[in-house]
């Protein structure tokens, strides 16, 4: 059997489903198809670029040359690159979108470094987008336009290199969950007055043991827990239970595919172990239930995690991150298929960290917190110079203002204050002699006559004046 069916896995990058929630009521699924889609639709790989991988591949699939190719493909294919170049091939309408496609990501891309920059307050005029988008490697920075070949290669080869140290970082930051949540009880208990502290003890001891009181759990991929799929969620007669019908019951055609984004991080190979994975759910919600305050939820993803690798460890034989029909045959006629050890839960396997780890976190956290510390002591104190300054520019601004208003009310009163000549005894005008301003001897001002003084007959000339010859 060709590995076609599941080389969209590669090619989408295998998208996961570790957030997930846990479905107590499947019956209700019918009633509630929009919620259930709400949460297809909430799953993230955790990749910076999930929404622009995502959309490529749903493009990617609408096009009917390229689901015919994938169907033929196989996994060198995929690696290899050979299958991007049937995207030349593809319709116009595919890569008039796949265009639009990455110059939104470029947009975003360049936002997110302006930001970055913005943060760090280092701005650099002698760097150009080109150089800044080269630290992107999930595509062609010198092409910023169109998608060509070469950006489905880079999203292929960028997204599966982020993905293979997934679960490593998975279980070391649930390392980290763990004793944080450990150190943080014991600075409650800590706090608390002996009698307090007896009693809050007992009480966590009770919630544990209340925990750990849970069904027994079948190993994952044994012929228990498939019988138990095969029973209860396809309804079906559990002594009729048939590995590959089981197998070709749970398979997914890729053009199912872009419905259910499983991806690499969580769950990375396609068809059965898919399935197996969404098939886990009936052994964890024997252990755990969100409405529990005995039941973390953080430790059930971290189970389900442990459940995938075990079930990878025993049916991928070629470790190439795919299970084939054959593979799953193999692995139902080991010993492990019928005959498995009991499952260890974790709660059965913690602390999944030793004393000294959880020593150097706590010596870490504090480290962190007197740096904090630092940080908060110098924010104040910048805050308290701030506080002086703006007093002083408050009381300078004061100072400004009752300025700018006594002159402005010096500018009034000197436009009030005018000189007004007097009026005389019948309202006519009269002048001081010194403020008469020197005539213009080439000017003529002409003379003013009293009225009252009309009828009153001229003035004879003086007598004995000199006469004027000419």
């Amino acid at each position: 059997m060709t590995a076609a069916p599941y080389c969209l896995l590669l090619l989408s990058l295998s998208l996961a489903v570790w957030s997930v929630p846990i479905d107590r009521n499947a019956a209700s699924h019918d009633a509630q198809p929009p919620q259930a889609e709400k949460a297809e639709e909430s799953v993230d790989t955790g990749l910076y670029y999930d929404r622009y991988l995502r959309e490529v591949i749903e493009v990617l699939e609408t096009d009917p040359h390229f689901r015919e190719k994938l169907q033929t493909a196989n996994t060198e294919d995929i690696k290899n690159g050979r299958l991007s170049k049937e995207l030349d091939l593809v319709g116009h309408h595919v890569r008039t979108r796949l265009d639009e496609l990455k110059r939104q990501e470029v947009s975003r891309l360049r936002m997110l470094l302006k930001a970055k920059l913005d943060s760090t307050n280092t701005h650099s005029l002698q760097m150009d987008h080109i150089t800044l988008l080269k630290q992107f490697e999930h595509l062609d920075p010198h092409n910023q336009n169109t998608f060509e070949a070469k950006d489905l290669e880079l999203l292929i080869a960028t997204a599966t290199k982020d993905l293979e140290n997934y679960d490593a970082e998975r279980h070391e930051e649930f390392k980290r969950y763990e004793m944080l949540k450990e150190h943080e009880r014991r600075q409650y208990l800590k706090g608390l007055d002996q009698e307090k502290r007896e009693k809050e003890e007992q009480r966590l001891r009770e919630l544990e043991e209340k925990h750990r009181q849970h069904p027994k759990v079948n190993a994952p991929g044994s012929v228990a827990q498939l019988q138990e799929v095969w029973e209860e969620t396809d309804g079906l007669d559990p002594k009729e239970f048939n590995p590959k019908t089981f197998f070709k019951l749970h398979g997914i055609s890729p053009f199912q595919l872009h419905i259910f984004f499983f991806p690499l991080n969580v769950y990375p190979t396609f068809a059965t172990n898919v399935i197996l994975s969404l098939h886990f759910f009936p052994q964890l919600e024997k252990v755990y239930d969100p409405r529990n305050e005995e039941d973390d939820m953080m430790e059930m993803e971290e189970e389900r995690l442990r459940m995938r690798e075990h079930v990878m460890k025993n049916v991928d034989l070629n470790h190439d991150r795919l299970v084939s029909l054959e593979e799953f045959l193999k692995s139902t006629e080991k010993k492990e298929f019928t005959s498995p050890k009991e499952w260890q839960t974790l709660d059965e396997t913690k602390p999944v960290y030793s004393e000294t780890e959880l020593q150097q976190f706590e010596a870490e956290l504090l480290e962190k917190e007197a740096e904090l510390s630092r940080k908060a002591a110098s924010l104040r104190q910048e805050q308290e110079l701030l506080n002086e300054r703006s007093k002083a520019l408050e009381a300078q601004k004061k100072e400004y203002q009752q300025a700018v208003m006594e002159m402005s009310q010096r500018q009034k009163n000197q436009q009030v204050v005018q000189v007004v000549p007097p009026a005389g005894t019948n309202g006519e005008l009269q002048f001081h002699p010194d403020t008469k301003k020197p005539e213009d001897p080439n000017h003529h001002v002409p003379q003013v006559v009293d009225a009252d003084a009309q009828n009153v007959p001229p003035a004879e000339p003086p007598q004995n004046l000199p006469l004027h010859t000419l």
